[in-house]
């Protein structure tokens, strides 16, 4: 699935991300003359919040859309894939919100953030972990069984535990110093489940004939509704998050 990004779609459905990574960006800790590498800017509302601590951020987005929307707000971004990073010791820290999980190739992910980091740099992060949108997966599943695809192979996103990830940062050369799977049942804003499917699984909805994606979208928000949205509280998404922090490992003299 070839997720594609909108960024005015994204700014009205999906700001809840960056309004509620506030645990991830305390961790953190940024500091006024660091220099801050934001994985995954997106349109850049977080790099922004970054940037007025005093740090001097750099973005990197694989959306176009993404990164014309963060160069509007003044800050420097620029068009390239996680798994592509071409930074070599630039970096006190390595911050990445709500993006890893869209990324290909972790090995190279994890290899180019380790790479752009100083000796002892740090990567924080924040990222879909495991049972992350279980419920809404296993709808798309049965939705996407009607016509004879299967959503789960085609869903690209990289839902891990904490002891998967664990393993693998260690293996890139990090010490990890905190780790853990946080449930965060996320309030959705007034779109509902309908505005986060279009902004969400744009890829996945596009792998169907355009006649027939209106009815995969009702029925899964019909299969959903019964799970995930009263009216005292609307729609909630079930969220699990994936955070962490970690060092480069510095060799011994």
């Amino acid at each position: 699935m070839a997720q594609s990004w909108d960024a005015a779609q994204y700014a009205r459905q999906g700001r809840f991300v960056a309004d509620m990574a506030g645990g991830v960006f305390d961790l953190l800790a940024a500091q006024a003359g660091e220099t801050i590498l934001d994985l995954g800017c997106g349109d850049g509302a977080l790099t922004a919040k970054i940037a007025a601590t005093g740090a001097r951020v750099v973005g990197v987005d694989s959306s176009a859309s993404m990164v014309e929307a963060a160069r509007g707000l003044g800050l420097e971004a620029h068009l390239l894939p996680g798994d592509e990073l071409t930074f070599d010791g630039e970096f006190d820290a390595v911050f990445s919100n709500a993006a890893l999980h869209w990324m290909h190739n972790q090995d190279a992910v994890l290899a180019g953030v380790k790479r752009a980091l100083k000796p002892g740099g740090r990567f924080v992060a924040e990222m879909g972990g495991h049972g992350n949108i279980a419920s809404i997966r296993v709808a798309l599943a049965a939705v996407f069984a009607d016509w004879g695809l299967d959503a789960y192979g085609m869903d690209n996103n990289f839902f891990p535990t904490a002891t998967d990830y664990r393993a693998r940062l260690e293996a890139a050369g990090f010490s990890v110093e905190t780790i853990a799977l946080i449930p965060r049942p996320t309030p959705l804003p007034e779109t509902g489940m309908r505005g986060w499917l279009e902004t969400f699984r744009r890829g996945l909805l596009d792998r169907l004939p355009e006649q027939h994606r209106e009815a995969a979208i009702e029925k899964t928000v019909a299969l959903l509704k019964p799970v995930l949205h009263s009216p005292e509280e609307g729609w909630v998404a079930d969220y699990v998050r994936l955070r962490f922090a970690a060092w480069v490992l510095v060799a011994s003299p």
